[in-house]
Formats: structure tokens, sequence, C-alpha cells
């Protein structure tokens, strides 16, 4: 008699859930790995920090896994975070190019339509900026001329909507958003299993780069405090 992870992974799909399962431990590893070999350039920022936080971070299952709480700095978690995204996002599309054919053609017109516009900014960028604000906090009193996401959606705007949907269509759409959405929350705990095998060298990296940097950033403020102005200036 076999349990019930012998009966889950024997026959023929239970060698698909295995194959899926270790493409996925090969992928977080692999992303794992090249967030390891960023990591080493990260250097704390000095410009002045967003109001709003970080949808794709705040709160994040993902993060969580890893180990990263609040007191590492946004930018460390993000170069993580959206290398696992796009792991779990790789899956869904794959996974609706096989079984959902509806919101496959809906993806494919979307693409289209995306390609055809004269102004992506918002493409091709590094996994430690994809998904942030293209443009820094407005300043009070301080305009922008213009604004890299202003200049995206003029692009936009150019390019001719997408063809409206009966009602039908769109309820059957619904229905297969709905069941990517739980597949992707399905990959998503799965990813965040694996991750729990990758916490003790994320950990080690984050004391061996990230906090050395720290202290001695919180050095730096502390030194300033005590002695707000220069000793050497004759000016003082």
């Amino acid at each position: 008699m076999k349990d019930a992870a012998g009966s889950r992974r024997s026959g023929p799909r239970g060698n698909t859930l295995v194959s899926v399962e270790r493409s996925l431990e090969t992928q977080v590893s692999q992303a794992v790995d090249a967030w390891l070999l960023w990591l080493p350039r990260w250097e704390p920022s000095t410009h002045r920090g967003r109001v709003a936080p970080c949808r794709r971070c705040l709160g994040s299952p993902v993060l969580s896994a890893a180990g990263l709480g609040s007191d590492v700095p946004h930018a460390v978690q993000h170069g993580l975070s959206t290398r696992i995204k796009t792991i779990v996002d790789r899956s869904v599309a794959e996974y609706t190019s096989l079984n959902l054919p509806m919101l496959q053609t809906e993806l494919d017109q979307q693409s289209a339509r995306n390609r055809s516009r004269s102004y992506r900014p918002g493409e091709g960028l590094d996994p430690e900026y994809e998904g942030l604000p293209l443009d820094p906090d407005p300043v009070p009193g301080a305009p922008f001329l213009f604004t890299i996401s202003g200049l995206a959606a003029e692009a936009d705007a150019d390019v001719p909507a997408l063809p409206p949907l009966s009602e039908e269509a769109k309820a059957a759409l619904r229905q297969e958003v709905g069941l990517a959405d739980d597949y992707a929350n399905m990959v998503g705990r799965e990813v965040c299993t694996i991750l729990l095998h990758h916490r003790l060298r994320i950990q080690a990296a984050i004391t061996e780069y990230v906090e050395p940097q720290i202290t001695a950033m919180l050095d730096e403020l502390t030194r300033s405090l005590d002695a707000p102005f220069d000793p050497h200036d004759p000016t003082v």
C-alpha cells in the first residue's frame, strides 16, 4: 500500500508532478545564485526614499520564506522577489498556453498591442529595477517638465484598443483567469517551500555584504549627529 506522497508521484501524472517540482527547484536555485552574484555590487541608496511602498515586496510570502525581513533594504528584497516572480509567471504562462485557450488569445492580443507601442521604458530592465516606478516621487513646488510614465502613456494612447468582448466571452475569460490565479497560487506555495532550503545561504550573504554597509552608514550618521559642524572648518 503506497502512502500519499508515493501515490501522488506514481504513474504518468505523478511523473509529471515530480518533473515540475524538480524544474522549480532548479529554477529557484538558479534565481538565488543569480541574486547572490549581484548582491556584492549592492550599495545603500543615498537619495530620498519613496512614499508609496512597493506592492511586489510589501508582505510578500516569497520574502518571508527567504528570511528577508523588513530590516533588509528594499533594493535587496526587490532583486530576489522579482527573480522569483519571473519563475511563477513563466510557469503560469506555460500552464495557460496548454490549458486556457481563451485567456491565451487575450494575452497574445495584448502582447501584440504592447509590441506596437513606440516607447516601452518598462521592458528589458534588470530584475533589481523591474516593477519599480519609472519616475521619482515629485517634490512639492518643483513639478517635472515631463515624466517617463507620461511619455509611455502618450505612446500607449496612440495604439488602438483591443476589440470588445461579448458578455459570454467575458464570463468565460473570468473563469479562465480564476484558474490561472489558482495555479499561480499553487506554484507560489511550492516556490516558497523550496526557498526555505536556501535561507541559510541567503542569510549568510546578507551578513557578509549588506549588514556591514548598513552598520557603516549608521556609524557615519551617528558621527554627523554628534559633530554637526566640521571641526576643521575655519568659519565655524
